[in-house]
């Protein structure tokens, strides 16, 4: 099975939730609701299943972290180049930079089982687990510098960490709830893929470039093509495994997170340009990923 068969299917899906709301006039609300449900309950029971299944040791957990933050940090630093190359307007700035390094983890997460089964989608959500709490420190410190307690509070109360933290724990300490409770998480997180991508889909609009377009373009760039390069630098860098450097590749080919509209409406940011970059970045991933991991040398 080619690359392009692997990715298809969840792009499909994206596009059902367009469709969804376009066009068989599905209500807003539903896919709010939906994507609630996804990031409070569903996800946080897929990423705690699949970290607590992985064969993890503290060497080798740390040395996939130390990549992630690696990534996440260069990805942070061109984001953030912008400002003195293309000289724009600051709140259109900080409401885009998070554009160039926040992630969709449905789509990592999907697209890891497609390509490396259980094991690649464990290795995923310890990446995602890691980069979580860096995205959003970045992203809210970036459009707001004076609100560090409410960053460190959100941090505490985040759901995709608290997660990811108490499934390192058990995993590391060589503890494994009863087969009934990992039976249901595995159930709740099966769930979680497809209903997050269909939400995704719905969240999609390309109207209203503005006067952002330079930046939007730039952010789009880093996120796509620079970021994988700075992940195969990296793999080649530090003592990772084969399958862990295919994961590290594919979580920096990922498009934004749809989270990224949300934060810069909430911090009276610039949501328009924002939502344009996320759905234009999403459409676009749909031929980088493929072609990445085609060429991929691992």
């Amino acid at each position: 099975m080619t690359i392009v068969t692997l990715v298809l299917p969840d792009f499909l899906l994206i596009a059902l939730g367009w469709a969804l709301l376009h066009m068989l006039k599905y209500r807003a609300e539903f896919f709010s609701t939906a994507e609630r449900l996804v990031y409070y309950i569903l996800f946080p029971a897929l990423l705690f299943s699949s970290i607590v299944k992985a064969p993890l040791s503290i060497a080798e957990a740390s040395t996939l972290i130390g990549a992630t933050a690696a990534l996440m940090g260069g990805g942070v630093a061109l984001a953030w180049l912008a400002a003195p190359v293309l000289r724009p307007d600051p709140m259109i700035h900080a409401s885009l930079a998070q554009c160039a390094y926040r992630f969709n983890t449905y789509i990592g997460l999907s697209l890891s089982l497609s390509l490396a089964g259980t094991t690649g989608q464990s290795i995923m959500a310890v990446i995602v687990g890691c980069a979580v709490p860096l995205a959003n420190i970045a992203a809210v410190s970036g459009l707001a510098r004076r609100q560090n307690t409410r960053v460190s509070g959100e941090l505490v109360r985040n759901p995709l960490i608290l997660g990811t933290v108490a499934g390192l724990t058990c995993n590391l300490m060589g503890l494994e709830p009863p087969g009934f409770v990992m039976d249901t998480l595995g159930r709740l997180g099966a769930c979680a893929l497809a209903l997050g991508l269909i939400c995704v889909g719905a969240t999609l609009s390309i109207q209203g470039l503005g006067p952002a377009a330079k930046v939007m373009g730039w952010m789009i760039v880093v996120r796509l093509l620079a970021m994988p390069v700075v992940a195969l630098v990296i793999a080649a860098v530090l003592p990772l495994s084969a399958l862990e450097k295919q994961m590290l590749l594919l979580f920096s080919t990922l498009p934004t997170a749809s989270s990224t509209y949300i934060l810069a409406v909430r911090m009276g940011g610039n949501g328009r340009s924002v939502a344009v970059t996320m759905s234009v970045g999403t459409i676009l991933s749909g031929l980088t990923i493929p072609l990445w991991m085609h060429f991929s040398p691992f």
